[in-house]
């Protein structure tokens, strides 16, 4: 295996961290609108990830200066093609990061209204456009014999790539349940249980067509059996919650998004960016790549700097390993 098959393995290890992740971050504030019924409990799922959102979003980070740097081709054809969804991704994280401040800043209800609402739909938007750009990515774009993407944006508006965001915003919906029902005591967490049923259920139609559209269409071997890993994990998912074991849920609900972007990156490599134009025109590992020296360079820094990463991580996460309820949130808290 070379540095440049590496180094896309270790961008998909980085897309995998950041959606298992940030998958129960936007689910979790999607919820604040669908779950919560009062400022306390509302209150309750934004503690849930307060310490830990900022975190995720370094997986984000980390794995778009990977890409930068060890595969540039990649990287300008991709940000400069996909440029106004990727924006809206953009504004979406800003302003989303802002609400998580700016919320309990001023205690007039209408303000703190504005914040939630703004946290609501700053989840729900990236959750839905990640899953339409890899679905674009997976299933390929018009790349000319200049390596450059040469549609509008309007093809990204396919029915594969729209299959994609919803897989992706009902899967975030249904980990964000089962993190709130892990996280949560109370009366909160039993609905969060059953909210993932149903929520659950929907994921599993929606990602058993796009997981076999994709296999049909591009997959492999490999990318069969990460399939029936992702779907087997799902329903697994689905009876650990009925059976109250959170954890256990929470855990399956992980495995499928694993299993589930892995198989989208088998099914995509060597290539990295398909044209639709003319195969010979894709955007792969060889051709898209850094220099031998860069990444050489990039792997010493990568194995010096990871294991520090995720230790702190762990660490904050062991830290706010308690389950929180209303009782947890004082009174002015909410005000």
């Amino acid at each position: 295996m070379q540095l440049h098959d590496v180094w896309f393995v270790l961008i998909a290890v980085l897309w995998i961290g950041y959606f298992f992740l940030e998958g129960f971050d936007f689910g979790v504030g999607i919820l604040t609108k669908l779950l919560a019924r009062s400022r306390q409990e509302k209150r309750v799922l934004i503690n849930t990830i307060g310490p830990v959102w900022d975190g995720n979003e370094v997986w984000l980070l980390t794995a778009g200066g990977a890409t930068f740097a060890a595969f540039p081709e990649w990287y300008a054809t991709l940000f400069s093609g996909f440029y106004l969804p990727l924006l809206i991704i953009l504004i979406s994280l800003i302003v989303r990061g802002v609400a998580f401040e700016y919320r309990a800043k001023r205690s007039e209800e209408h303000w703190q209204r504005n914040w939630e609402t703004a946290l609501f739909w700053t989840s729900l938007i990236p959750a839905f456009l990640w899953g339409v750009a890899f679905g674009n990515i997976v299933r390929g774009v018009k790349i000319d014999r200049h390596l450059e993407y040469v549609g509008t944006f309007w093809d990204l508006l396919n029915p594969f790539a729209l299959l994609g965001g919803l897989v992706t915003l009902s899967l975030f919906t249904f980990h964000g349940a089962v993190f709130t029902a892990l996280k949560t005591v109370g009366d909160i967490r039993e609905r969060a249980r059953k909210l993932a049923l149903k929520v659950g259920l929907v994921t599993a139609v929606l990602a058993l067509l796009f997981l076999v559209w994709a296999q049909i269409d591009q997959g492999d071997g490999r990318s069969l059996v990460a399939m029936i890993v992702a779907v087997a994990a799902l329903v697994a998912a689905l009876v650990a919650n009925q059976a109250g074991r959170e954890g256990w849920s929470f855990a399956l609900s992980g495995v499928t998004i694993v299993a589930a972007v892995a198989m989208l990156f088998l099914t995509l490599f060597p290539n990295v960016m398909p044209s639709t134009l003319n195969a010979d025109w894709s955007l792969t590992v060889t051709n898209a790549s850094s220099s031998p020296y860069t990444l050489k360079i990039m792997t010493w820094c990568a194995g010096i700097a990871t294991p520090i990463v995720l230790l702190y991580q762990g660490w904050t996460y062991w830290v706010f390993r308690k389950r929180i309820g209303t009782q947890h949130i004082a009174v002015e808290a909410v005000h």
